[in-house]
């Protein structure tokens, strides 16, 4: 499959909306979903690190756990990931450990990615499972948000 396919532009709408339902709870408007092959849902989830108080609570980790509890293990082989912001250093890694086969983003983060940007987790001889990575669809979208979002807040 690739980016265009209608079941990885389906999952990125989800995380889209939920980025919006982030927003509207006061926290920075990213939304994940980890999903299969199949179209099955196995985590979704937003920015909970305010509502949680918890600075590990991101879009990908809150998506991370759930769908570890649904399947009853940290190996996630063979799910993807889309979301609506390229994943910051600390989700890359931890989706390189989860063993999460596809990470679809849409917007790239110059200031804190980690998987294009910065830290760039996956281009690291050390990194021991590198998925693979398609990011765009819906990226101005994503970016009209997040931007729309920080513009309130000054």
């Amino acid at each position: 499959m690739d980016s265009t396919s209608p079941l990885h532009k389906q999952m990125l709408d989800r995380a889209l909306e939920l980025a919006h339902a982030a927003a509207q709870c006061d926290e920075v408007p990213v939304g994940a979903v980890i999903y299969d092959e199949d179209g099955q849902i196995w985590g979704e989830g937003y920015n909970l690190t305010i509502t949680n108080a918890d600075p590990t609570a991101h879009a990908e980790i809150v998506a991370l756990r759930e769908a570890g509890k649904k399947r009853g293990t940290p190996n996630l082989t063979g799910l993807m990931l889309a979301v609506s912001l390229e994943p910051c250093a600390m989700c890359a890694q931890a989706l390189a450990w989860a063993r999460i086969k596809e990470v679809r983003f849409a917007a790239t983060d110059p200031k804190s990615g980690g998987v294009l940007q910065g830290a760039a987790v996956y281009t690291h001889k050390t990194c021991h499972h590198k998925p693979f990575v398609d990011h765009g669809y819906l990226a101005e979208e994503s970016k009209l948000l997040l931007q729309t979002f920080f513009k309130a807040k000054r």
